[in-house]
């Protein structure tokens, strides 16, 4: 992907960074405020992680924030035709962003948890579930999408607690991506 954004109109697929951690019983979405045209912050205080799902599941998206609300008022259906099956509801999901005309052009990912999944849906139809297993699971997103991973994964060995994880791991981000800064929104499950 360019990442000038500049010959694809992708201007805010680099404004942001979300973090999914699951540790010890629970789950954790976290992500940053800001929102960046070019080389211009437009808002320092973005929600880009919210309850749907009657709050059952906590989901946070980096890309263009139009496409990410369509993506989660989508979603939010699939989960009321699927009765919260949030991993059938993002299947689902990801086959008519695939497909359907509209939705193949939105550009956005997204992080997606309930209790016991989490997932990185994309505009390619990827439902993917990060690597580990039951007891520690970790994903990110957005231009600082890496640091924050890298960030969590070298903490994740002595910190027991996915809250701490992210909220560190998006304090590195904050650090070193331009297009990123410290204004952190959490969600647990």
């Amino acid at each position: 992907m360019d990442n000038s954004g500049a010959s694809h109109g992708l201007i805010q697929w680099h404004g942001t960074t979300i973090i999914g951690v699951k540790k010890g019983g629970k789950t954790v979405i976290a992500g940053d405020g800001q929102v960046s045209m070019g080389n211009t912050v437009m808002k320092p205080n973005a929600r880009k992680v919210r309850r749907i799902g009657d709050g059952k599941v906590i989901a946070g998206f980096a890309g263009a924030t139009a496409d990410a609300f369509t993506l989660f008022e989508r979603l939010e259906r699939k989960l009321e035709q699927h009765r919260g099956q949030l991993m059938r509801a993002a299947v689902e999901l990801a086959k008519d962003w695939r497909t359907d005309k509209y939705l193949r052009n939105l550009e956005a990912l997204m992080i997606v948890a309930d209790a016991e999944t989490l997932l990185v849906l994309t505009g390619n139809g990827d439902v993917l579930e990060p690597e580990g297993g039951p007891d520690s699971q970790i994903t990110a997103i957005g231009s600082g999408g890496n640091y924050a991973l890298a960030a969590a994964r070298a903490i994740d060995g002595y910190e027991t607690d996915a809250e701490q994880i992210a909220r560190r791991a998006m304090a590195v981000a904050a650090d070193i991506c331009v297009f990123t800064n410290d204004r952190v929104t959490v969600e647990t499950i």
